[in-house]
């Protein structure tokens, strides 16, 4: 009985330290290194109401707005994931078609940057390249009867580099914020 009152302890000792102390530790250090980031990278309005959060993308689908990437799944993040489809799959071939035309066809003078008709691995990517934003300004200036160019300074404000390759993107929540802020309209409402 000695041996299993002992074995007991040290079995709890070492669930309670690897359980509730490796996560309070964890949690700890994510707190005092990086706040917003541990705390979910929150966008809130001037009354403390949440907007979304930098790291998750949101659908956007009025044309005023910056639309984001397509999600397979439905910018959801309790289904985040790709669509699984092949590169030979047709019906991955007839979505991007329709997102092609969605975004007024492709061609020679038009060529339609791939993140706006392919989606990311797990279908909540954030960003755009500036490429993909500066294509759609014609589209928003347009739905908010201004020049596009007051468009296209807002989003080259927005660009930041990405962290390994310092290819140039936006974050579509923040530029859509800054376009209503810039342009004078009320905060995007999903």
């Amino acid at each position: 009985m000695s041996n299993f009152t002992s074995a007991l302890r040290v079995a709890l000792a070492t669930m309670t330290l690897c359980v509730a102390g490796y996560t309070a530790l964890v949690l700890t250090v994510a707190q005092l290194a990086t706040p917003g980031t541990a705390n979910g990278s929150l966008i809130s309005r001037d009354d403390g109401g949440i907007l979304g959060s930098r790291q998750i993308a949101q659908g956007f689908s009025q044309p005023r707005y910056i639309w984001p990437r397509p999600s397979a799944a439905g910018y959801d993040a309790g289904a985040a994931g790709g669509s699984n489809l092949s590169p030979a799959n047709p019906v991955l071939t007839a979505r991007a078609e329709a997102r092609i035309a969605a975004e007024g066809g492709a061609g020679p003078t038009n060529p339609i940057p791939a993140d706006l008709v392919t989606a990311s691995g797990s279908g909540l990517d954030p960003h755009v390249t500036v490429e993909a934003a500066l294509f759609q300004a014609g589209r928003v200036a347009e739905a908010r009867r201004v020049p596009r160019s007051a468009v296209t300074e807002i989003v080259a404000a927005q660009a930041e580099p990405t962290p390994l390759s310092g290819a140039r993107r936006v974050n579509v929540l923040a530029l859509n914020l800054a376009l209503d802020a810039a342009l004078a309209a009320p905060a995007p409402r999903q």
